[in-house]
């Protein structure tokens, strides 16, 4: 049972680190957090494929039942190794289940301070242009690009 109860803890502390990475989509955690933006040019784009992590929720889901139903065999030894082997296998069918991908652009901006950057977001390459005049915001853990109207 202890084994269950550091199982789920693991897993749902894992799940808080999905993340999204979309120019208009934030997590709580970034609401109100400073960001240094920087203007500059785009001149390059590059349609890129998005794999996602296997879905944490997915992936943590599959773990938990994989785990519950584990428990349920056994007893002793036997009962722990079929728990965590219960656990390995239901997390790896919730992240095969779930490995969608998304489209994503990859936008390389000449920076007006002369420095170039690249950012992959999600969202199509005919968000941009090349030559567009663009904003480049960073907290130092996420970076969005965004085209200034």
């Amino acid at each position: 049972m202890i084994c269950s109860a550091a199982l789920v803890l693991g897993v749902l502390a894992v799940s808080g680190c999905a993340t999204h990475n979309s120019p208009s989509t934030f997590n709580r955690s970034e609401v109100g957090r400073q960001q240094t933006v920087e203007a500059g040019t785009v001149s390059a784009l590059r349609e890129v494929t998005i794999q996602t992590d296997g879905s944490v929720v997915a992936t943590a889901t599959g773990a938990v039942l994989g785990g519950l139903a584990g428990n349920t065999i056994g007893g002793g030894r036997g009962r722990t190794a079929a728990t965590v082997g219960g656990a390995v296998a239901g997390g790896a069918a919730g992240s095969a289940i779930s490995g969608n991908t998304r489209q994503g652009v990859e936008v390389t901006v000449q920076l007006d301070s002369g420095r170039t950057v690249a950012v992959v977001q999600e969202g199509a390459p005919n968000q941009f242009r090349v030559g567009d005049r663009v904003n480049v915001a960073s907290d130092g853990v996420t970076t969005r690009v965004t085209r200034v109207n």
